[in-house]
């Protein structure tokens, strides 16, 4: 469990440099992930409703 703690801790302080030393770069990592959920869900609406019709 301690391993996990760690690496926890660390990704947050690597997220914090991140945003602090190129915030419009992570500005777009964030807007891709984003982009990439939205399509994720259309694609899965798309399925459904092909399924159900």
């Amino acid at each position: 469990m301690q391993v996990k703690k760690i690496l926890t801790y660390v990704a947050i302080a690597f997220v914090a440099f991140y945003l602090f030393t190129k915030p419009a770069q992570a500005a777009e990592a964030v807007n891709g992930v984003f982009d990439g959920i939205i399509r994720g869900a259309d694609q899965l609406a798309v399925f459904f409703t092909r399924v159900l019709t």
